[in-house]
Formats: structure tokens, C-alpha cells, sequence
């Protein structure tokens, strides 16, 4: 039994693995793509192109391999990569979102909050907290 929300901030993640690799996925190119653009605006078109099919072959594959629309994935993938720069960087928010593909601040704290409940400063503090105490005490 897991309780449907945890305190904290923190969101309940279900990680949806990746397709195996071993067989040829047609969604890959696009993917790849996606990941490598991802402070890009894309668009379903950019990323039906890159896998070489039409959108809505493109949509039904995406759905199949990784069981979400290709835009709902790549709004997860912003979400992640800006998680990851708010834990691992001092990069400002401003700048996190428009690496992240959001385009301004406004736009990834309302994704945050949304998705996370938080804003992208609350993130940080709560994640980066500790490695701020400790930078502190190095010296």
C-alpha cells in the first residue's frame, strides 16, 4: 500500500522505463532529438519528421512504447532536466526555465506547481538545503 501523496513537496513518481533498446524502437530518433533540442520549441510536426512518419503514426507508436503522447513525454523530460539543474546547479530559475524549454520563469513555476506542488525555489531549497550547509562548514 502507498500512500497517494507524501508530505514534503515531493510528488509520488512512477518511473516509466525507457523502451529496451535491443530491438529497434521507431520512437527513438524523435526522442533522442527531443532530449537533444530540449530547450527548443518543438512541435509533434519536428518530432514526426525526425522519426520519419506521420504525426499520428508517430503518436500511436510514442503511446505504445513509453504510454504517453509524445508532448506529454516532453513536458516530463522539461520537468526532469529542470530538476536536475535546480539540484545540481546555481543557475538562476530564469535561466533553468529557458535551458528547460520553458521559455520564462512564469511558465516552469506554473509546470512546477502543477506538477509538483512547489514552486522551482522551494525545489532547490529543499533539495539543495544540505549541500548548502556543508559548502559552508568546507571552509
Amino acid at each position: 500500500v502507498v500512500p497517494p501523496h507524501r508530505d514534503g513537496g515531493q510528488a509520488q513518481y512512477i518511473e516509466r522505463p525507457v523502451p529496451h533498446e535491443s530491438a529497434p524502437s521507431p520512437t527513438a530518433a524523435a526522442r533522442a532529438y527531443a532530449l537533444g533540442h530540449i530547450g527548443e520549441p518543438l512541435t509533434l510536426d519536428d518530432l514526426a519528421r525526425q522519426a520519419g512518419v506521420s504525426v499520428r503514426t508517430l503518436s500511436r507508436r510514442f503511446r505504445q512504447e513509453t504510454g504517453a503522447t509524445p508532448m506529454r513525454w516532453l513536458a516530463r523530460q522539461r520537468l526532469d532536466h529542470a530538476r536536475e539543474l535546480l539540484e545540481r546547479t546555481d543557475t538562476p530559475v530564469d535561466r533553468v526555465a529557458t535551458d528547460s524549454g520553458y521559455g520564462t520563469g512564469t511558465a516552469m513555476r506554473q509546470h512546477f506547481r502543477e506538477a509538483l506542488g512547489v514552486s522551482p525555489s522551494a525545489y532547490r531549497n529543499t533539495f539543495r538545503g544540505a549541500h548548502t550547509t556543508t559548502r559552508g562548514l568546507d571552509r
